[in-house]
């Protein structure tokens, strides 16, 4: 097996989700002493400027409003305003847990923006906060895909087996660990790690097509196409949904 990455479509890892640290949020930002009928509510040179650590004093700034500004500026497809406010979330955060999240999710704005080699530098300082097993699990997927899109293959595959290991009903990482196995042709052993992410409730139309591809490797093309056949039903039902 080589290097380059696969041209296959794989769904970036989304994480499990944080314990529900936030109240709502929509795409107005957080109040930030900012007149916001003056100014663009989401325009990042307001932020640069409330946010300047040579004006304002750390205890003045809510580290976690500005996760929501960042996950604000995410949802409107603002990544590059993301990654810097999440960044600036990190540097103001008192809590371990807020900073690993923030680094966590700017490596996800990074990698929205194809930057891969930032997103991993993002991912490694998560971890290396390592406030809470679920919080370093995602950021271990998250970071393994980085790597393989990067084309350092082997040490996806290491990262994707720790995010397992930090925390075994994380769904997401079991089917990011199958398909690290898929490519490396190890399809017996993507086969278990799919079944179980099915089972801790993560079943996607991605996931199932790469167990598909699994089978069919394995000469089990009955069954692969069955397999098939379901992630395109599941395809069409989120189309379906959506156009609704």
């Amino acid at each position: 097996m080589t290097d380059e990455p696969d041209p296959r479509d794989h769904e970036f890892s989304a994480g499990q989700g944080f314990s529900e640290p936030y109240e709502g949020f929509d795409i107005d930002p957080p109040s930030l002493e900012v007149d916001t009928d003056q100014v663009d509510p989401v325009d990042s040179r307001v932020l640069t400027d409330v946010l300047d650590t040579e004006q304002v004093p750390s205890d003045d700034v809510d580290a976690e409003q500005l996760l929501d500004v960042g996950v604000s500026y995410m949802h409107i497809n603002r990544h590059e305003q993301a990654a810097d406010t999440f960044e600036r979330a990190a540097h103001f955060a008192e809590a371990d847990r807020i900073a690993q999240e923030a680094w966590t999710n700017k490596g996800a704005a990074h990698a929205e923006l194809e930057e891969y080699d930032r997103a991993i530098g993002a991912y490694r300082e998560a971890i290396d906060v390592d406030a809470g097993t679920d919080v370093t699990a995602t950021a271990e997927t998250n970071l393994a895909y980085a790597l393989w899109e990067f084309g350092r293959t082997e040490q996806a595959l290491e990262h994707a087996e720790r995010a397992v290991e930090l925390d075994p009903r994380f769904g997401e990482a079991w089917y990011n660990r199958g398909f690290f196995l898929n490519e490396r042709g190890l399809t017996e052993d993507a086969l278990n790690a799919f079944d179980n992410a099915v089972r801790l409730g993560y079943r996607t139309a991605d996931l199932l097509e790469e167990k598909a591809i699994a089978l069919e490797d394995m000469g089990e093309f009955d069954r692969a196409e069955e397999v098939a056949a379901e992630a395109e039903e599941l395809r069409e039902e989120a189309e379906a949904k959506l156009t609704e």
